[in-house]
């Protein structure tokens, strides 16, 4: 079990105090002169900086990520291991280092735990391109830069966020940095294109709810109100040039948006109605928030940001395609002008066993584009 006495740290600093104390020394000890980046980054609420001492329980604690060229981890990777394993401390700032399986094929995580034996250490060596490749498919490899539409189309922003967030604590080939830079967002015209699918989802339900109410059914009417509270706040992060994560961290990430403190009554006010008047008027001041956003982005002429009649129908929307018309005109680059307007994985599905598959995902997105 963890020590009891043991405060919280964030697992980004725990990872840093790992590195800098315990496994730098012994790099340079056992192999001077081994070009390698260090970093916590991939998979774990500490990478998006979402960890609290509940993340303790599983999976969690002092973990790095070595990158090591090709060739040095088929050369190196086993003894690293082993060193690591014999020489690490068991500790590091009253958290054990050793992760101990559950033994429970239901349940397979690691747990912290003091041993008196080798550490079984979460210190993975890795090669970037292959890492990159597990991720995010390989077209994410390689350091050309050559990523067609397509393929930033079919990357889960949930993984982009994990390749792009965490920390590096050293890079010396450089490489690692620079693949993170180059995912770090979308090309304009690929931003465009995700913001006019947004906008197109949010104008194919917005009618929705009053028609459920409408209907007698309430129920479908507070749903359909908290698939499109949702849907804006994935619109808000993507204006905001901020990958989505799934939704474990959805509020977590929407809330360190500049727009949260406006948006977060209608929301709120929203999901909390028991009627149809006030969810209508929530939701409708929600809409006017992020149309004036759209608006003071500058990304298209000014398109006109208040509520009216859904066509000859009593319910009261923001017409989203409008917005989404209005972007898509901005389209110049061929292979997106003419793709209809699904969007990219994750905006069309949000499977977490399709979308931890960058080979199934790549052959769906193209199927669709």
């Amino acid at each position: 079990m963890v020590t009891p006495t043991a405060a919280f740290v964030p697992g980004l600093e725990l990872s840093r105090i790992l590195y800098e104390e315990a496994v730098q020394p012994l790099l340079d000890g056992a192999y001077p002169g081994l070009r390698y980046a260090a970093a916590r980054v991939g998979p774990g609420s500490e990478v998006l900086g979402f960890d609290t001492p509940r993340s303790a329980d599983h999976d969690w604690g002092p973990r790095l990520d070595l990158f090591l060229a090709a060739e040095d981890v088929a050369r190196h990777a086993a003894d690293l291991n082993e060193l690591l394993a014999h020489r690490l401390p068991k500790q590091v700032h009253g958290w054990p280092t050793h992760f101990r399986p559950s033994g429970d094929p239901s349940d397979p995580v690691a747990h912290l735990e003091v041993t008196a034996g080798p550490v079984a250490h979460r210190v993975v060596v890795r090669e970037v391109n292959t890492w990159l490749a597990t991720q995010l498919g390989s077209a994410a490899a390689g350091t050309d830069g050559k990523l067609t539409a397509r393929d930033w189309l079919a990357m889960p922003q949930q993984k982009l966020a994990e390749v792009t967030g965490g920390e590096v604590f050293h890079d010396g080939p450089g490489t690692l940095t620079e693949a993170r830079q180059r995912l770090a967002w979308y090309p304009d015209q690929v931003w465009r294109y995700l913001l006019a699918c947004q906008w197109q989802r949010l104008s194919q339900e917005e009618a929705f709810v009053g028609r459920c109410a409408e209907a007698g059914d309430e129920l479908g009417s507070a749903v359909t109100a908290g698939r499109l509270v949702r849907d804006l706040m994935r619109l808000c992060l993507l204006l905001e040039r901020r990958y989505a994560p799934y939704t474990k961290w959805l509020g977590s990430a929407f809330a360190q948006l500049e727009a949260a403190e406006r948006l977060m009554p209608s929301l709120r006010g929203t999901l909390a109605a028991t009627d149809y008047a006030d969810r209508e008027r929530h939701l409708c001041d929600a809409y006017e928030t992020v149309a004036r956003m759209h608006n003071a982005a500058g990304l298209t002429a000014p398109v006109e940001p208040t509520r009216r009649p859904y066509h000859s129908r009593p319910f009261l929307v923001l017409h989203a395609e409008r917005f989404s018309s209005a972007l898509a005109r901005t389209l110049t680059d061929p292979q997106l002008r003419d793709l209809p307007l699904t969007g990219s994985v994750d905006q069309w599905a949000d499977s977490t066993d399709l979308l931890a598959r960058p080979d199934v995902v790549r052959a769906a997105v193209h199927a669709l584009t």
